[in-house]
């Protein structure tokens, strides 16, 4: 498999409220940044978007070290979250729905094809990758309220 290193970050103006998402794949010498987002969500969606989206780029089964400033996504899947909330029914241990599960599902059906390990990285630090996502998903965000002012009619 080829080894593939992605890293990601979401960010939210309000939460909820216009949301971005940014990522960056790095094979070898390439190298593709990637952004998106939405005018109505939230960080942690946000956070789950990038790891996604990161993912769905590959074009064959790969080996991906994902670095996340996300202790919500990273501990999901370091903890064991994920696979007991997928035996539960999508609810968690007090019997409540789980939020996102939606992206939470297509993450883990992304995890069956690829072998992903996911790393915690401090935000907002000397990590100059994460620093990068966080550009990418501020600068949807800018881009996604540029469209709500040309769309609004006042």
């Amino acid at each position: 498999m080829k080894k593939v290193t992605l890293y990601t970050d979401g960010a939210c103006s309000g939460n909820p409220g216009p949301g971005g998402w940014g990522a960056v794949l790095l094979y070898g010498e390439h190298r593709l940044e990637l952004s998106g987002g939405e005018p109505e969500t939230t960080n942690n969606r946000m956070e789950l978007l990038a790891v996604i989206e990161g993912l769905r780029r590959l074009k064959y089964p790969c080996e991906v070290d994902v670095y996340s400033d996300s202790a919500y996504t990273v501990n999901a899947f370091v903890q064991g979250w994920v696979s007991s909330w997928e035996q539960n029914g999508w609810k968690k241990a007090d019997k409540k729905p789980v939020l996102n599960d939606d992206l939470w599902r297509e993450l883990l059906s992304l995890t069956h094809i690829h072998s992903v390990t996911l790393h915690k990285v401090k935000g907002h630090a000397d990590n100059e990758l994460n620093n990068r996502c966080d550009f990418l998903a501020r600068a949807a965000i800018d881009e996604i309220r540029e469209r709500l002012i040309k769309d609004d009619p006042d």
